[in-house]
């Protein structure tokens, strides 16, 4: 993780340094030696990083000596940087007048910046020095930490296999299904894939299925194999062949340790040839894996089965050349978490159940787990020798710690800690930044990934834009199963598990990566570089060392304007992020010394203008002020020319009002998100330059406006999220002009009266989200979109005055359905095998619906569902005896594992 640092920083140092820097006195001579040592540092905290062997104590200070070191140049850098912009700021007599009336003190700068290169290049040379001096007393004898770690884990799920059936709960369901998959009549050679995060209960149900004696008899061979991270495939094949063997009691060829890789292959071969086999793969982090080893499974359709386990849904996904079923595993449902936990935590108290003081901390516990068997059954065993409320409490508040200090906790936190370690470095930064955003917090996808690109953390891919290149992050860091994919208020967005939050916190603080205060606090110096303020009452505590800090956000509860904090930290010039998101602060003091800024984030402020100052904050890349109180832009954002992000548009009476842009945005070509702003004059014409944009909202919108609306959409060939809102309620959104949609277009919002269907719509081959609202349809919307291949959100607000709507084919990806205010709907239909893999369904103000859709039993993978403000008969028709009871008992047990 820490090579990061140093990539971050290492091209910008050999710029600056070699080209201001390096005349000033003393330091010329120094560039060339630190840049090198600085290439050699980044090198070596990478490979310190991927270094699965032997980490002593000497070795960790020595990275963590290296990794400060990293930062204090990259402060040094800063500094320099905001030096020189402090000398060329205003005009060209401004500049001569500063520098002459400033000599003295500009001579003193450059004599202090010579200082400090030097201490850093004597700093550098003592490291090394320091480490080979303390490295012969720092061998250890025997395995490594990980290595320790690993083979534990190891010797826990194959012990998994002897589990009692009387200490698991919640898993028969699941473990049917499997058997179903391993007995089914298909002769084709069939691969079985659990996933789910770690301590999910893979390995537990997967072992139930292997050793049920149903399953055993039903094939003439089995082996189970936990495979490592760090596996050799020589050693595989040996320790399948000698199970296979053991299974069936045979003697295993001997000289099998001194055979090479075509040897064990030709006797596993030749050995499954004529059988039906069952073989586990338990734990597999290699998607390479079965490409490496599907010679030894011979297929001769004799009905065998390979089943696998993985955190890793691109490999579960793996199509593996043959049928494949993919099974992902779901949280514990609430009851039966309870269960589990009460199994151990009470199995001393009286009667074997929780004492009544006790239950809400109790509860509480099993909540935070989020019905993670693993921490469910290392919390409870914890809590069994706990009896005083005083004890619970103490647990409870201070989980953080006992995460890292508690030996009981200790294997929980191995295994969660195993994904940690398996990312590649640049994703780990990616993960802990998580750690700074409150318990349980969606965040934003967008906000993440624009918070990212601040930071510095997504590398430079020639051809790809940063956006994508984080999404990519952020995808991989989903398909781990380390992040929780979900959807906020139409926004798609993630979310960290709990104890994944805690664990990645210890790491961050400890690395000085990150730290969260309540606000309560006083902060002391600690070199951290990034703060997060999660406080109730709108205090930011004081502001002691902070002058290291990088990055700053407030996430406020409770606090009303007047009873916030007036004085934030804004005397930090190093700062790159400033995230005040939903912070009740009316004015935004003077940001103009704020010179690395990148990130602005007022959000949901009541904010009511920006000061002209802002453009000089010449490196802000976002600015995102939407549901302010601000009505229109100064002229001069237009300065902005490194701004990528300007987010807009505000919230009256229910109704998005856009922001007055001034004509000269169109002059701004790095931006690539833009809205929503206020149709008016001619900007929506001169916008039709701006061919780079991605994003764009437009409110306030004519029917007179269609040609030039039309025509300048049409020449945004990368535009993937369009957004339009009428004038007012009488006039229609006329988009017929458009002859064909931008080919890359994944979001589409359309608020106002449509006439017809746009005749576009079917061309939406990128759409993943929907939103029509207020369009009034007379014509069946569906048919238009039912064979969109990306389409997984589609939300409908009194966009169809239609009486009936029929799902009747397609929809393959859908994930979420939302239909509000439909008036006039009385009737939904749902044919079999349509909308194949909806998820969450919603109702909201459909008055006239009755029962519930007909073919709902259908929807085999849904997860959830709302009904509000519904009919009276359609809330009889789904109570106990109507006639819709039965299909709602079907909803509730297919959703409840996920509420």
């Amino acid at each position: 993780m820490e090579s990061v640092a140093a990539d971050l920083f290492i091209g910008k140092f050999v710029s600056i340094l070699e080209s201001e820097a390096a005349s000033i006195a003393g330091v010329r001579d120094k560039v060339n030696e630190i840049k090198h040592e600085l290439i050699i540092m980044k090198s070596f905290l990478e490979d310190a990083d991927g270094d699965k062997k032997v980490q002593t104590e000497v070795k960790k200070a020595w990275v963590t000596s290296v990794r400060d070191l990293a930062n204090d140049v990259e402060n040094i850098i800063d500094e320099f940087m905001y030096h020189l912009y402090e000398q060329q700021r205003g005009g060209q007599f401004a500049r001569w007048l500063r520098k002459t009336i400033h000599f003295p003190k500009n001579l003193w700068y450059k004599r202090q910046i010579a200082n400090k290169i030097q201490r850093i290049s004597v700093a550098i040379r003592v490291v090394p020095e320091r480490n080979q001096r303390y490295r012969g007393g720092a061998a250890v004898e025997g395995k490594s930490t990980s290595e320790d770690i690993r083979s534990w884990v190891q010797n826990r799920a194959e012990s998994s296999i002897y589990h009692k059936e009387d200490e698991l709960v919640g898993i028969e369901g699941d473990k049917n299904m499997l058997m179903g998959w391993l007995m089914n009549e298909e002769q084709h050679q069939t691969a079985v894939s659990v996933v789910r995060m770690g301590g999910s209960g893979k390995t537990t149900l997967v072992a139930r299925a292997f050793t049920n004696e149903v399953v055993k008899r039903h094939f003439e061979c089995y082996a189970w194999i936990t495979i490592s991270q760090s596996y050799v495939i020589e050693d595989l094949l040996r320790r399948l062949i000698k199970e296979f063997h053991k299974a069936r009691k045979e003697e295993v060829p001997a000289d099998m340790n001194t055979m090479s890789y075509n040897e064990l292959l030709e006797i596993l071969v030749n050995y499954l040839e004529t059988k039906k086999y069952l073989v586990v793969f338990d734990d597999v982090w290699d998607v390479h894996l079965w490409e490496k080893i599907r010679f030894s499974f011979p297929d001769k359709q004799l009905g065998s089965r390979v089943m696998l386990t993985t955190r890793r849904e691109d490999i579960a996904s793996y199509s593996f050349g043959v049928e494949n079923h993919v099974h992902k595993i779901q949280p514990l449902e609430k009851s039966d978490a309870w269960v589990l936990f009460s199994m151990k935590a009470f199995s001393s108290y009286p009667n074997k159940s929780c004492s009544p003081e006790l239950l809400p901390l109790a509860r509480a516990l099993v909540e935070k787990c989020e019905g993670l068997p693993l921490a469910i059954v290392a919390l409870s065993g914890l809590m069994s020798s706990k009896k005083s409320l005083t004890e619970w409490s103490n647990v409870y508040n201070s989980l953080n710690w006992h995460l890292t200090n508690n030996s009981l906790l200790e294997p929980m936190k191995s295994i969660l800690l195993l994904s940690f370690n398996d990312l590649p470095y640049r994703l780990k930064q990616c993960f802990l930044y998580f750690s700074l955003f409150p318990e349980d917090k969606v965040i934003s996808t967008g906000r993440l990934i624009k918070l990212w690109i601040a930071e510095g953390f997504v590398e430079r891919v020639k051809g790809v834009t940063p956006e994508e290149v984080a999404k990519s992050y952020l995808m991989e860091l989903i398909f781990r199963n380390m992040l929780q994919e979900m959807y906020r208020e139409y926004q798609p967005g993630c979310k960290m598990h709990d104890l994944l939050r805690e664990i990645a916190l210890s790491i961050a603080e400890k690395e000085k990566f990150c730290t969260v205060h309540d606000g309560s606090e006083t902060m002391e110096e600690t070199g951290v570089l990034r703060l997060s303020i999660q406080t109730t009452n709108g205090e930011i505590g004081s502001r002691i060392g902070m002058s290291r800090l990088r990055s700053f956000l407030v996430f406020v509860t409770g606090a009303s304007s007047s009873s916030f904090s007036k004085t934030l930290p804004f005397d930090l010039t190093l700062l790159r992020v400033l995230d005040l998101e939903d912070v009740p602060i009316d004015n935004l003091p003077e940001l103009t010394h704020l010179f690395n800024l990148k990130y602005l984030n007022l959000r949901g402020t009541p904010i009511k203008e920006l000061l002209e100052s802002i453009a000089q904050l010449c490196n802000l890349q976002t600015l995102d002020i939407c549901f302010t109180n601000i009505e229109a832009l100064t002229r001069r954002i237009s300065k902005l020319l490194n701004l990528r992000h300007l987010l807009m548009g505000r919230i009256i009476s229910n109704k998005l009002l856009g922001v007055r842009i001034p004509s000269s945005i169109s002059q701004m070509k790095k931006l690539q998100s833009l809205g929503f702003f206020e149709s008016e004059g001619n900007n929506i014409r001169l916008i039709g330059s701006m061919t780079q944009l991605t994003y764009l909202g437009i409110t306030n919108v004519k029917e007179r406006d269609e040609e030039d609306l039309c025509a300048s959409i049409q020449e945004m060939k990368v535009l993937s999220h369009l957004g339009l809102w009428v004038a007012d309620g009488e006039e229609f959104l006329r988009v017929d002009a458009l002859s064909s949609p931008p080919p890359y277009l994944d979001r589409l919002d359309l608020t106002g009266k449509l006439e017809k269907v746009p005749h576009w719509f079917c061309s939406l081959h990128s759409l993943t989200i929907m939103i029509l609202s207020q369009s009034g349809l007379e014509e069946d919307l569906l048919p238009q979109i039912e064979a969109l291949p990306a389409l997984q959100f589609l939300c409908l607000v009194n966009s169809s005055v239609r009486e009936e709507l029929c799902f009747s084919r397609g929809f393959v990806q859908l994930r979420h359905l939302q239909l509000r205010n439909l008036s006039f709907l009385n009737k939904i239909t749902i044919e079999k095998g349509v909308m194949p893999n909806l998820q969450f369904l919603e109702f909201d103000s459909c008055l006239r619906i009755e029962t519930l859709p007909q073919g709902i039993e259908h929807l085999t993978k849904l997860q959830g569902y709302t009904f509000e403000n519904v009919s009276n008969k359609f809330t009889e028709s789904i109570r106990e005896g109507g006639v819709d009871h039965p299909k709602m008992l079907l909803l509730e047990e297919r959703s409840s594992r996920y509420t």
